[in-house]
């Protein structure tokens, strides 16, 4: 597939995923949550064969973790039915579907996990996104579900942007210290989906190189960061322990390290 030649829809196209994959796909269609609500079937079903797309990129999510222990129904209609409204639809249309799911699908009882382990979410936000993960593998073939971790980036809410609020209004900053993941810059995971369009269909693990605790991170960007345990830190959503992926099918990314350098750049910090 040779991503100049087709024609790409991308909906949830305001989101900070959606931000940066507009700038990678300039010529896509481009649909935000007022233009397109994916849990509208009709709509979904409507907008796609209109625009009669080669490729569907879908980075509409409801990615507030401990706003779907609150809005469950919420949640598993954006994250879970919705997405299979677009498979939906491309199926009729004959279009490939690019999908992001969540490490969070896994319940963090091993160190790492590759694409072929079993998913056992423990809060509301990973059985939603292992729902939609569902739906699209039974009513499409053609699909690529690429699972994300920890996102950053500059036109959406992100741990980083809050750590570096609350280094500035607070002398020490809590954070976790034993909970691990591989940070992920919206910017350099925009940039791989050109290659994933070739691939064949599947699940992708994608994320930036390196592992760290969420404290580790903090401490990369802020001076003032302290340790504390998720026990300390009590939240209503459980994470999982670690929700460390490993990308077994493409080519690495680089470190997150490096990727946070450029986004403390675009952020200008």
């Amino acid at each position: 597939m040779v991503v100049g030649a087709i024609k790409t829809l991308i909906v949830g196209a305001n989101g900070m995923l959606g931000f940066d994959l507009c700038k990678v796909f300039p010529d896509a269609v481009k649909l935000t949550h007022r233009e397109l609500d994916i849990t509208n079937r009709d709509q979904v079903l409507e907008s796609i064969r209109r625009i009669k797309p080669d490729l569907v990129i879908n980075a509409a999510a409801y990615t507030d973790v401990e706003g779907c222990e609150d809005k469950q129904a919420l949640a598993f209609k954006v994250n879970g039915y919705g997405p299979g409204y677009i498979a939906e639809a491309c199926n009729k249309m004959g279009a490939t579907l690019v999908h992001f799911s969540t490490d969070y699908v896994f319940d963090g009882s091993k160190t790492e996990y590759i694409e072929s382990d079993a998913p056992n979410p423990i809060n509301v936000y990973g059985r939603s996104k292992l729902l939609g993960e569902q739906e699209i593998a039974e009513k499409l073939d053609d699909y690529k579900i690429i699972r994300i971790s920890w996102l950053f980036g500059a036109h959406g809410k992100n741990f980083v942007d809050t750590m570096l609020k609350l280094s500035g209004e607070m002398a020490e900053v809590k954070v976790v210290n034993d909970q691990f993941g591989k940070p992920t810059y919206t910017v350099d995971l925009a940039h791989k989906i050109e290659e994933l369009t070739e691939l064949e269909a599947g699940i992708y693990h994608l994320t930036n190189e390196g592992i760290c605790s969420w404290y580790e991170f903090a401490s990369a960007f802020i001076d003032n960061a302290v340790p504390c345990t998720s026990e300390e830190f009590p939240r209503k959503a459980k994470r999982p322990k670690y929700s460390v992926l490993v990308n077994t099918k493409t080519g690495p990314m680089r470190h997150w390290k490096e990727a946070l350098e450029d986004y403390l750049k675009e952020i200008n910090v």
